[in-house]
């Protein structure tokens, strides 16, 4: 069932949870994610998995889901032999999971609809570095056939998110022209800047005056990043903040291991919605226990 409000008038009512992530919690299911196409691997293999990921956040005070899409695509569906008919259905299966998970929860839940940058379809981190040489045009062309897909599942939102560059922005914008759903923007950065080492306020700039973009922000970053994003975000667009970072621990691409401690305090969450927070959540490596706690640490005021 979908809420009753829009994302964007909730929005203007209260500060919303979203959830964490889903790898590491299909992982604490058991899950094997050892695969180029990584949790979107489970839509076709397991999607029980999928749903019960969901409903682990849900009972956490998550408000809004993020589907497992992120790295689904047309063409990573294609390299399994799964054809173009299938994998559309697919990608709307992760739409209906999500919608699945919400319908029990007795409160408002809305579902986002993951829009992965094209680095994850390539499955070698280059979601992190942006700027893989193709046009803004070609990258156009390679989203707005998933985006289509996802849009037509009915989503209260589509999230474009971990994108690095304002090249895959521009793109992602001008691919979900006249879909019909609103949607957020969110950049992995790194240093105060994009991943591709760009001015974020001239970054979250492309999207002032878009009244199709609910929600602008940060996600995939470590938390030391997101108080001066939360401020820039907040300053060049006028629109809700969107924030969910990682733990704080590191992918070693090298030996397949997370590195580090983790740095994710979910009390930090009252600073950053005086700052101009609207959505908070967490991304890698931050499960249902931390939003658990974030939501805790909401429901208790300002700092």
């Amino acid at each position: 069932m979908r809420p009753a409000r829009t994302l964007a008038a909730a929005l203007a009512e209260e500060v919303l949870v979203l959830d964490g992530g889903l790898s590491n919690q299909l992982e604490a299911q058991g899950c094997d994610l050892s695969d180029a196409l990584w949790s979107a691997r489970l839509l076709a293999d397991g999607p029980e998995q999928i749903e019960a990921a969901h409903t682990a956040y849900v009972r956490a005070g998550a408000r809004v889901l993020i589907t497992s899409s992120y790295q689904a695509t047309f063409e990573g569906f294609g390299h399994r032999g799964i054809h173009r008919k299938e994998a559309a259905d697919l990608l709307a299966g992760s739409v209906e999971l999500a919608r699945a998970a919400a319908d029990p929860a007795g409160r408002e839940v809305w579902v986002a609809a993951s829009v992965g940058p094209y680095g994850a379809m390539l499955a070698d981190g280059s979601e992190y570095r942006g700027r893989y040489g193709l046009t803004v045009r070609e990258l156009e062309r390679f989203h707005r056939p998933r985006i289509e897909a996802l849009a037509a599942a009915g989503p209260d939102v589509l999230a474009l998110e971990t994108v690095p560059d304002t090249d895959e922005a521009e793109a992602l914008l001008r691919a979900v022209e006249g879909c019909g759903v609103p949607v957020w923007l969110s950049y992995t950065v790194e240093g105060g800047r994009t991943r591709a080492g760009q001015d974020l306020a001239g970054a979250f700039a492309l999207v002032a005056g878009l009244d199709q973009v609910t929600a602008v922000g940060v996600n995939c970053c470590t938390v030391d990043e997101v108080d001066l994003a939360v401020e820039i975000a907040a300053e060049a667009t006028g629109k809700p903040v969107v924030v969910y970072p990682n733990s704080g621990e590191r992918w070693d691409a090298t030996t397949g291991r997370w590195r580090g401690a983790a740095r994710y305090d979910p009390r930090r969450v009252r600073e950053w919605t005086a700052e101009g927070a609207r959505l908070v959540g967490g991304c890698c490596r931050v499960g249902p226990d931390r939003i658990a706690e974030l939501t805790r640490s909401l429901a208790a005021g300002p700092p």
